[in-house]
């Protein structure tokens, strides 16, 4: 399964320590990254992530595009609600496009986790026969 992490700079340490503990799930499944938080969670890890362009600079335009074409099957993205950010209409986008294909998505620790450990059962097996 191919999936997307996304962290906002507050939340960055909390997705490396997300990745360090389920990296035995993760390093079965083909990762995709913003910039920064690929190679943060590489340094952590060992872990081959496929990056974008840090966030910032279009890598959360770059998963769009993925999730849009149905190319991704999760999406864990650590946001930080607290923050305003000027970027807010890229990341209400990819929110936009996980509903639009049924992609799962976890904004926070508890619901990726859920996430992860579903796929780890092998509860997300639908997305192949979705995806076709």
């Amino acid at each position: 399964m191919n999936i997307g992490l996304i962290a906002h700079n507050s939340k960055k340490k909390l997705m490396q320590n997300f990745c360090i503990a389920y990296r035995a799930i993760l390093s079965k499944h083909t990762l995709y990254a913003t910039g920064t938080t690929g190679r943060l969670i590489e340094e952590v890890t060992n872990l081959n992530v496929h990056k974008y362009l840090a966030g910032h600079l279009g890598g959360e335009q770059q998963l769009g595009s993925q999730v849009e074409h149905n190319e991704i099957d999760l999406v864990i993205f650590l946001r930080d609600p607290s923050v305003l950010n000027i970027y807010e209409p890229d990341i209400n986008n990819i929110f936009r496009l996980c509903d639009m294909h049924n992609i799962p998505l976890a904004t926070n620790l508890a619901t990726a986790e859920l996430l992860i450990k579903s796929l780890d059962r092998g509860d997300m097996e639908w997305r192949e026969i979705y995806k076709q």
